[in-house]
């Protein structure tokens, strides 16, 4: 059985699997790894590397035609899928529950699909949960991105010309990504405060040093498995106004909220923007759904009144030798489950498996996704 990696689209630094990885997807019953030309190159793995680890390079037609299992974290071009055979399996990060259109073209090659941005927030997940590793990546990034554009120091400093004050920076979302940029901005010695409708964050928060942004009467669903709901409308009105008053204080605001399958939820608005100090920073994580910042503009960097507005959605791609790293750690982790003893098992009666898969013969398996298509 073959397994192809495949190159990414123009724009996109990482790659799905790293050499290092090679060797142990050989040990799980592979019997070869094919690697498109030059698909690691933006990540600072040339195809030497890959060769040497055990892998054949080679052209993405060849891949297509011979592997059982791809590889790739954006979903294929509707060209590539139009080159698989039916029973062929794809395995990356889709986004299915907004990109139908990634979903149904699987469902029309009759290609299987995993996506593994669908894995349950649970213990045994997440070794092979996407997510929580290019969030943790993305919220590092976050902040330094910050950094590199405030117009002031990070920590305080005493010196001969006087105390330089730290940096306020306001965190809104506590989740992975939420919680790694809390830890970075603590450590580059800012003061720190985060927002988050679960109450379960609250804990999380303050054992990182930072104070927890409390709004009253927030809906904490535990069906939703670990993520934030939608919110009333009597909240958001309370909500609205303490984050006005915190963001107006705040040097750096790091913009993190999503709520999967929907719009990210607005937090930072236009008439905040405009009373925030001249020279504050914000970075919009969640630019691509939409941004919790109102003013937000996907991929670029603005300037509103002074405030420069960040839209990046995929900061885990500007570090992109650890991050290509740690997602090909989850797809070994994620081929554990489906490769028993050297064969392809299918077991829809694993909740991981069941979950991820996104379209098997025909059909989607996966119950969310199931429910937007």
């Amino acid at each position: 059985m073959t397994l192809g990696i495949l190159k990414e689209a123009d724009g996109e630094q990482r790659v799905a699997v790293t050499p290092d990885s090679i060797s142990a997807i050989l040990k799980l019953g592979a019997t070869k790894v094919m690697v498109e030309r030059g698909a690691g190159a933006t990540a600072f793995f040339d195809d030497a590397s890959y060769e040497a680890a055990g892998a054949e390079v080679t052209d993405a037609d060849t891949i297509l035609k011979n592997a059982k299992i791809l590889v790739k974290i954006h979903p294929l071009s509707a060209a590539a899928v139009g080159k698989l055979a039916a029973g062929q399996i794809v395995i990356g990060q889709f986004n299915p529950l907004l990109n139908k259109e990634a979903v149904e073209q699987l469902l029309k090659a009759n290609a299987t699909g995993f996506s593994l941005d669908m894995a349950p927030r649970s213990t045994r997940a997440q070794a092979l949960d996407v997510l929580s590793s290019m969030a943790t990546v993305g919220g590092y990034k976050a902040v330094l991105t910050a950094a590199a554009h405030l117009p002031t120091f990070f920590p305080m400093f005493m010196t001969a010309a006087g105390t330089i004050k730290p940096a306020k920076v306001l965190i809104l979302g506590a989740g992975v990504a939420g919680l790694q940029a809390i830890a970075t901005a603590k450590r580059l010695g800012a003061v720190v405060e985060a927002f988050d409708v679960r109450a379960a964050a609250k804990e999380e928060v303050l054992s990182l040093g930072a104070k927890f942004v409390e709004v009253e009467g927030a809906v904490d669903d535990k069906a939703a498995g670990g993520y934030a709901v939608e919110q009333s409308e009597e909240f958001k009105q309370r909500q609205a106004q303490l984050i006005h008053e915190k963001a107006v204080a705040a040097d750096v605001v790091i913009c993190t909220a999503q709520i999967p399958g929907r719009k990210a939820p607005v937090l930072l608005r236009k008439e905040t923007v405009a009373a925030m100090k001249a020279g504050a920073v914000v970075v919009d994580m969640a630019a691509s759904t939409g941004g919790n910042c109102e003013a937000t503009e996907n991929g670029k960097t603005i300037q509103v009144n002074g405030v420069t507005i960040i839209g990046d959605s995929n900061l885990a791609g500007s570090v992109s030798k650890d991050a290509s790293v740690m997602f090909g750690k989850n797809i070994v982790n994620f081929l554990k489950l489906i490769l028993i003893k050297n064969e392809l098992t299918l077991n829809w009666e694993d909740d991981i498996v069941a979950a991820t898969c996104v379209a098997h013969e025909g059909k989607v398996v996966s119950e969310r996704v199931k429910s937007v298509m």
